[in-house]
Parts: structure tokens; C-alpha cells; sequence
């Protein structure tokens, strides 16, 4: 087991979305670190770890998902609101009016449903169990496109620029809980299998250019000069989490190796 200095040894931690992606990452990094996960996701994942399946679309199910995990361990210490989708889709396809790469309501639901609702209504659920128990630690994980925007995925950056809008106004409502609320904002970072051939080419696209000109080197627009890792991320998550990030709350974190203002 890592040196464990952040002290979340049996801390109690419900993440959304961890069967994959970022959310597998930040779910290994806490059971490195003697943590107790709970995934909360539709596909069931490919490690070891606690896993309740749970459509995040679907109000009833996220309370009976709580319920599951408060049944397992009395008290969640730390949620990690991760679970998310992108559609790049243009406000208007000049090309072709209506295509399948415009905005649809179909996809415009899916993304407020998974990345905003399933936030707020999952919080919620769990704000009542931290509040009983005396505090707790929410961290949202957003992107840098809430902040900066992205060309062609305008519906996927509004529903991170709503989690932003969350995180600050909830770290100042839930302070007075015991219950701090934080923020990360991803970058440019490593992919991860959720970047399939159908989001590239929808991203493609909604940016004028073949699939094979995606510029996939990002060294002249970042600082530091690569992409971010995954493990990065996940650090930063485990730290606001922890006793150690005491005193933060309501700010959403930049890491992007300084390429977002």
C-alpha cells in the first residue's frame, strides 16, 4: 500500500462512472490508498472494487443505489461526481442542415441528464447522509471546456460550465453542513477508451477537417509541454478530498498543465 499521508485509510468513497476512464483511475488510486469504493455505474467494471449498477438517468435508481451503499458502510465520507458523455454536435451544420452532427434533443438530454441531473440529484441523496454524519466532501469532475468553451461540442461544454456553477454555489450552501464541495477541470489529457472512432469523427466533423488532420500534438499549446495523466487527475481528486485541502471549497481547479486561464 502507498505511504498513506492524505489519511483516507476506510474512508468510505461513492464514485459515478468508475468503470472506465478517469473514474477508474481515481477508484484505483483510492483503493491504493485503503480507501472503501463504490462505483456506481451501468457496465460493470473489469477490477476489483465494489460496484452497484446504477442508470444515473434514473432518479429512483440513484436513491436506491444510496440506500445501497449507506446499507454497506453507514457513512459516505466522499463523492466523486465523474460519470459523464460528450457528443461534439454543432449548433448548425451550414453543410447539411439537420445532420446527425447537429444538436438534437435526443443528445442534448442525454448530456444535461448524465452530466447535470445525475449531479444534482445524486448530491443531493448523499448531502443527506454526510449532513447526519457531520460533514463530507463532494468533488466534481468538470473540463477545461466549461471555462474556455470547445468548437463544436457547445452542448458538452455548458453542462461543465453548470458543474462549475454548482460547485460554487454549493460550497457556499453546505458549508454550514460540515460538507465541502470542490471542482477539478481537466485538460488536454492521455485517452482513455471512451474516445472511440465515432466520437472522433463526430469531433472532426463539427471542426471541418478530416479525422486524420485531429491535431493529436498538443505540445505547442501547453506549457508544460504534454498531455496531462490520468493519475495526475486522480491525485489532485484524492488531495480535495482529503484533510489536507481543508480549508477549500466552491473553487473548481484548472489542471491542464497551464493552458487554461
Amino acid at each position: 500500500m502507498a505511504e498513506n499521508w492524505l489519511n483516507l485509510n476506510n474512508k468510505n468513497i461513492i464514485i459515478s462512472g468508475a468503470s472506465s476512464g478517469i473514474g477508474e483511475v481515481i477508484a484505483k488510486s483510492y483503493l491504493e490508498q485503503g480507501a472503501n469504493v463504490i462505483n456506481f455505474d451501468v457496465k460493470k467494471p473489469e477490477y476489483e472494487v465494489e460496484f452497484i449498477e446504477c442508470d444515473l438517468t434514473d432518479l429512483p435508481a440513484i436513491s436506491k443505489a444510496v440506500d445501497m451503499a449507506v446499507d454497506k458502510f453507514g457513512q459516505i465520507d466522499v463523492l466523486i461526481n465523474n460519470a459523464g458523455v460528450n457528443f461534439p454536435r454543432l449548433l448548425f451544420d451550414k453543410k447539411e442542415p439537420g445532420s446527425e452532427y447537429q444538436v438534437n434533443e435526443k443528445d442534448f438530454d442525454l448530456m444535461f441528464n448524465i452530466n447535470v441531473k445525475s449531479v444534482v440529484f445524486l448530491s443531493s441523496k448523499v448531502t443527506e447522509n454526510m449532513e447526519a454524519n457531520g460533514g463530507g466532501v463532494i468533488v466534481n469532475v468538470s473540463s477545461e471546456s466549461g471555462k474556455e468553451g470547445s468548437q463544436g461540442q457547445s452542448i458538452y461544454s455548458a453542462t461543465k460550465g453548470a458543474m462549475n456553477g454548482l460547485t460554487r454555489s454549493w460550497g457556499k450552501e453546505l458549508g454550514q453542513l460540515g460538507i465541502r464541495v470542490a471542482g477539478i477541470a481537466p485538460g488536454i489529457i492521455e485517452e482513455t477508451g471512451l474516445r472511440t472512432q465515432a466520437y472522433n469523427e463526430a469531433l472532426a466533423y463539427s471542426r471541418g477537417i478530416d479525422v486524420d488532420q485531429l491535431n493529436t500534438d498538443y505540445s505547442s499549446s501547453i506549457p508544460l509541454g504534454r498531455v496531462g495523466k490520468l493519475k495526475e487527475v486522480a491525485d489532485l481528486v484524492m488531495y480535495l478530498s482529503s484533510d489536507k485541502a481543508s480549508y477549500i471549497t466552491g473553487t473548481t481547479f484548472n489542471i491542464s498543465g497551464g493552458k487554461s486561464r
